[in-house]
């Protein structure tokens, strides 16, 4: 792996600035309607994406995930202002403005969701590997999903046959500790997600993920294991948002001063630390990254707004495939 050098810390000091900055920006259009639908914030999470694309091959590698899915996309290279710009509804978004916040996808950069369906993409993550080992890519597919979809019986189902089939898979839970607004203690009579994966004899560990450096090395490990050929890992990554579940979420289910706890663990506070410990920058530095991850995060607006809304007739180009398919005519008359 890559070795943990200043370059790549101050990579990850201006990506996790701009992906915090990013998400504050949504929940401010979202306030003012400019975002409509759901939105599921991702602040005090970035650690993940940033451990896991240092350890991927991103020439060949994929991602899936669930709906909480703005940052994954911008870590595995998709252009933020495409995803503001979705997010939004616009023609020029990921998916056309036709996905919104929950579906952001993008085939060039091997990013697959974005999924409203709770634990629906683990199979699909599964799949992926699959075709993967079919058609010799040497490629690992990562599938993250939330403590909630941990619950979902087609875990169990999609475990079982990714380990008989050794598939190239790295199975993440994102534990932030909240499924909506359900504490993890109160789903199961054990509180170490991970060890679902003993069931299968699949390898499975928890590590820290407000630290990028552990999330990295857990990664890499699992990474190589499947693209060797050893098959699945099931990585708990234990971390924690600052945000609501959703914007709909008013958090009767924890304190203030519980957050406020767990913000002494922001990542990006960590990175930052390490960062002036090692002499590799400057206050004054960091605060110039800092001011260019606000600039560019208003460039991303600005792209956004200048931006058209679909054509309305494009909606039945998105629901079906077939030309002639019967009735058609029918609608458009």
């Amino acid at each position: 792996m890559k070795e943990f050098s200043k370059e790549v810390y101050l990579k990850w000091y201006e990506d996790m600035t701009m992906w915090r900055r990013f998400e504050d920006k949504c929940r401010s259009l979202y306030l003012k309607q400019k975002i409509r639908g759901f939105l599921h914030l991702y602040n005090g999470q970035e650690a993940i994406p940033a451990g896991f694309t240092h350890a991927m091959d991103l020439t060949k590698d994929s991602m899936i995930t669930a709906y909480r899915c703005h940052i994954h996309p911008m870590a595995m290279g998709v252009d933020p202002k495409r995803i503001m710009a979705e997010l939004c509804g616009k023609a020029t978004g990921t998916s056309g403005g036709m996905g919104g916040s929950m579906h952001i996808f993008s085939k060039e950069h091997r990013f697959y969701g974005g999924h409203g369906i709770v634990g629906g993409q683990i199979p699909l993550g599964a799949g992926i590997a699959f075709a993967d080992k079919y058609f010799d890519r040497k490629a690992v597919n990562i599938c993250f999903f939330g403590d909630g979809a941990a619950r979902q019986g087609s875990l169990h189902e999609t475990f079982n046959m990714a380990m008989n089939w050794k598939l190239p898979v790295v199975f993440v839970v994102e534990n932030n500790q909240y499924a909506m607004g359900t504490s993890v203690k109160r789903t199961a009579n054990h509180e170490d997600i991970y060890k679902l994966g003993l069931g299968y004899e699949m390898p499975c560990l928890a590590v820290d993920a407000m630290d990028p450096e552990k999330v990295a090395e857990a990664a890499y490990e699992a990474i190589e294991r499947a693209r060797r050929g050893d098959g699945p890992t099931f990585i708990e990554a234990r971390t924690y948002r600052y945000r609501g579940h959703s914007m709909s979420d008013a958090e009767p289910y924890r304190s203030k001063e519980e957050v406020a706890i767990h913000k002494n663990d922001d990542p990006m506070e960590l990175v930052k630390h390490r960062i002036l410990e090692n002499g590799w920058a400057t206050e004054a530095e960091l605060e110039t990254i800092d001011n260019k991850s606000r600039d560019f995060v208003e460039e991303c607006i600005e792209f956004m707004e200048n931006s058209p809304y679909p054509d309305p007739e494009k909606i039945y180009e998105y629901v079906y495939a077939q030309e002639d398919y019967p009735f058609l005519d029918k609608l458009e008359n």
